[in-house]
């Protein structure tokens, strides 16, 4: 049972803004105040709703996404931004030579949110993420622990009962398909689900690759629920508690979602 904002664009964009808006920014602030003529990018940008609040603010950004159509929306829907050279949206690999090139050590702040869980090699993303930050940058994660209850994202599933079921994404890949395609699911759906699979990153790893790539945390959050669900699902955000937030694993069964900022180490 797809929810509305799967479908609904407009719905999802304006999501996509409060969410920044009443989460997003203010924790970003805590560890890294934003100023105006900061250069913010976020990859993964889709609609492009997350950097509202940051041109608001008075930054020059940049958005970047593999699909050209979500890149035309996000340029449509920030129209006056883009025309007045505040914002501008690419359909863009960031390993690009010519990108790396045009962007080396170029912005003040790079945004993930809802993005690394779909980038496969993030042992070899993160680091390269140090190319494109100044040397104070930060970077700010926003993501689904893989193995939290639909941390497979498994909610864009056709089938209620399916897009219902907690942690079944942590079935053996071979029973995962059979179970989807035994329910009907669509081929593209299925391929979706795979692919998040494979590439679902859990908060151990996350932190480990940080530390082990030269970054340190500056902020961390962990949420027992999603501050998205207030507008998915009208429920309240909670955060996490401090007892099960230290507890490594544990906290991965727990928690739907976790926020953090990291930077440099410095030498």
């Amino acid at each position: 049972m797809a929810l509305e904002q799967h479908t609904n664009i407009p719905l999802r964009y304006w999501q996509q803004v409060e969410n920044s808006r009443k989460y997003v920014l203010p924790f970003i602030e805590k560890a890294f105040p934003v100023k105006p003529g900061m250069k913010v990018m976020e990859i993964g940008c889709a609609e492009g709703g997350v950097l509202v609040p940051f041109i608001e603010r008075g930054c020059y950004v940049l958005g970047v996404d593999l699909i050209e159509e979500r890149i035309n929306t996000a340029t449509e829907y920030n129209k006056e931004a883009v025309d007045k050279g505040l914002a501008d949206f690419r359909a863009k690999n960031v390993y690009d030579e010519d990108f790396v090139e045009e962007f080396t050590s170029a912005f003040d702040l790079i945004l993930l949110k809802d993005a690394i869980e779909h980038i496969p090699q993030q042992e070899k993303f993160i680091p390269h993420l140090k190319k494109l930050l100044k040397p104070h940058g930060q970077v700010y994660f926003g993501f689904p622990p893989w193995y939290m209850p639909h941390g497979g994202h498994q909610q864009i599933c056709e089938n209620k009962f399916l897009s219902m079921l907690p942690y079944f994404h942590l079935l053996p890949a071979a029973l995962y398909k059979g179970v989807l395609k035994s329910f009907g699911e669509d081929k593209g759906i299925i391929k979706e689900l795979l692919d998040i699979k494979s590439t679902g990153i859990s908060i151990e790893r996350f932190e480990k690759i940080a530390a082990d790539t030269g970054f340190e945390i500056t902020n961390k959050q962990h949420y027992l629920i999603n501050p998205i669900y207030e507008y998915k699902f009208k429920l309240k955000p909670r955060k996490q508690t401090s007892v099960i937030s230290a507890i490594p694993y544990v906290r991965d069964f727990l928690t739907t979602c976790v926020y953090y900022m990291i930077r440099q180490k410095s030498v």
